[in-house]
């Protein structure tokens, strides 16, 4: 045989096990054993760190009526003690209190078990090791089905359930008790993780929280993957509620809640979440309070979500910026974009304190930030998003108790923030298509005095446009955005007010010819509208007031369907605006 010419299957008919062994990293030198690579691959074939531990071997029942929390937490001290492993739930149904996971330990539930929070509220307790601060980041109780804290590689993985029974733990009557006993910060947390490394949830189904139904709380390098969450038992059922968590992947999942889908509180940094779903009372992505940046949010839908899919509330000596949301499916919700820069109102509840620590990858926290620093929001893209809005939202389905919606919620639309003089910098809007429910009256058109808050969306009461109303923004780009109503709108598509340095292009709107104007921009300065279209009869294409406004150029486009182009008022004149058309 010519040894220079061998083809690569003789080269492998002509290898040795020794051969094969060194080169995926077994000595192969003729003084050693022969039988080397044989021994270390075949030495200690149940090692510490990798032997699983059956539940049932722990005395659990899984009858669904004995109680096996210690069961269930002897099999995790003994997995810890280990060195790690796995703690198997097998078929069954495993009725438990509060459990802590621990280190190097696995929890994995097979496809025919269920964990089931007991409805004995005295079965839980705090996990003490988790602070109660005044921080309203951490003020929402430290009681949790299944807990770990200052844990490191822990993970919980399906693709069996944890049921928590959460209908037991709502009081059926203001004042009273709920059947468990147990109400209020007391009801336990499906999954509560604090200052936790590598964390995986995966694989899973969570049911019926009594409250928030993952809630991890200053964690680095967390994946979340693959998690179909029902959460619509209890009031104050969200489904993932981040806190100043760094390092956060989370994808495939499929989330269904009553409160807050994806709470993103405190300083929450390089966060990714994609390709899931989203349905819920409230908001999907709610930011509050700390540093939140480098987030990107793509491939998403979000239904049925009736309180503002995307909510930034951002006070005194909070950070939001390089946060991106792309190829987001909307449909049949309310706001549907709500970014508040300022002092928070004293009607809401701040979100959470200024100041809340996040961890870094050694688990250090830097200082606090002062509560005497202006807010900053800045660098914010919105990319491919389709959205219906809805001017009539419903009730969501197979929920207990009903939900009340204040004014603001009804006729709702782009809400860009800044109030008492600060601005919100550099937010982009490219290719984005909204079809909103429309019914604004005349009386709506006519609202100048918007309220100076920067709290919940609602609180702003009924807007000016039905659009987007944007105040106390600078550097605001928006390219290929069309905006549309179902029923006649009286308002403008678009209200600025106090904007600065604008750039408008492939902007499509209808107007309405009894309405006043389709845009109306206030002391609105160095803003460049090209290839607008006018969509529908109008009265004015642009209303200008104000003294302050100047720079204004409309060069181009298709503004046949308006009786004239421009109007002036309020102090604003003819000269705030170059017409090139």
């Amino acid at each position: 045989m010519d040894e220079q010419h061998l083809s690569r299957r003789q080269w492998v008919g002509l290898l040795t096990l020794p051969a094969i062994a060194a080169t995926i990293g077994y000595s192969a030198w003729p003084n050693q054993p022969a039988a080397h690579a044989d021994a270390v691959v075949g030495a200690q074939p149940n090692p510490p760190g990798a032997r699983t531990f059956n539940v049932l071997e722990f005395g659990a029942r899984g009858d669904g009526n004995a109680l096996d929390t210690a069961a269930i937490q002897s099999a995790i001290d003994a997995c810890a003690a280990d060195q790690g492993g796995t703690v198997l739930v097998p078929a069954g149904t495993f009725l438990i209190g509060t459990i802590e996971l621990k280190s190097n330990v696995t929890l994995h539930i097979c496809a025919g078990g269920t964990l089931l929070g007991t409805t004995d509220g005295t079965q839980y307790h705090a996990a003490e090791r988790i602070p109660l601060r005044g921080d309203s980041t951490l003020n929402d109780g430290n009681v949790a089905i299944v807990f770990a804290a200052y844990a490191k590689n822990v993970t919980v993985e399906g693709p069996g359930t944890i049921d928590g029974q959460g209908d037991a733990f709502r009081s059926r009557v203001r004042g009273e008790k709920p059947p468990s006993g147990v109400g209020g910060d007391r009801r336990p947390h499906s999954l509560l993780f604090y200052r936790c490394d590598r964390l995986i949830v995966r694989d899973i189904f969570l049911k019926a929280s009594a409250y928030h139904c993952i809630r991890p709380i200053q964690c680095a390098h967390v994946h979340f993957d693959g998690i179909n969450i029902y959460n619509r038992v209890n009031h104050n059922n969200d489904g993932f509620h981040f806190i100043s968590c760094v390092y956060v992947n989370v994808s495939n999942c499929n989330v269904m809640s009553q409160d807050d889908a994806c709470t993103l509180f405190g300083s929450c940094q390089y966060v990714t979440i994609t390709n899931c779903t989203f349905s819920t009372r409230w908001s999907v992505f709610r930011f509050g309070g700390g540093i939140a940046q480098n987030i990107a949010v793509s491939n998403c839908v979000l239904y049925q979500v009736y309180g503002c899919p995307i909510k930034m509330r951002c006070g005194p000596g909070s950070r939001y910026e390089n946060i991106s949301f792309s190829n987001l499916v909307m449909q049949d919700v309310t706001g549907p974009i709500s970014i508040g820069l300022g002092p928070l109102s004293r009607r809401a509840r701040p979100a959470s304190r200024p100041g809340t620590p996040v961890v870094n990858q050694e688990g250090e926290e830097p200082a606090a930030i002062s509560d005497r620093v202006p807010g900053i929001v800045r660098n914010i893209s919105f990319s491919n998003i389709r959205a219906t809005v809805t001017s009539s939202p419903a009730q969501l389905p197979n929920v207990a108790f009903t939900s009340a919606y204040a004014e603001g919620e009804i006729r709702s639309c782009i809400a860009l923030n800044g109030v008492n003089g600060e601005y919100l910098e550099n937010i982009t809007f490219d290719n984005v298509h909204v079809t909103y429910g429309g019914g604004g009256t005349a009386e709506d058109a006519a609202i100048r005095d918007v309220p100076q808050r920067a709290g919940e969306y609602f609180e702003l009461g009924r807007l000016p446009a039905y659009g987007m109303y944007a105040r106390g923004v600078r550097g605001l780009t928006l390219q290929n955005v069309r905006f549309q109503v179902e029923q006649p709108d009286l308002r403008p598509a678009l209200v600025f007010d106090r904007v600065e340095d604008v750039a408008i292009n492939g902007l499509s709107v209808q107007g309405n010819p009894a309405g006043e104007s389709v845009l109306r921009f206030v002391d609105a300065k160095q803003a460049l509208l090209s290839a607008s279209r006018v969509l529908t009869p109008a009265a004015v294409f642009m209303r200008v007031e104000g003294g302050d406004s100047n720079g204004i150029i409309i060069d181009g486009g298709d503004l046949s369907n308006a009786a004239q182009p421009t109007d002036f008022a309020a102090g604003a004149d003819q000269s705030s605006v170059k017409l090139r058309v």
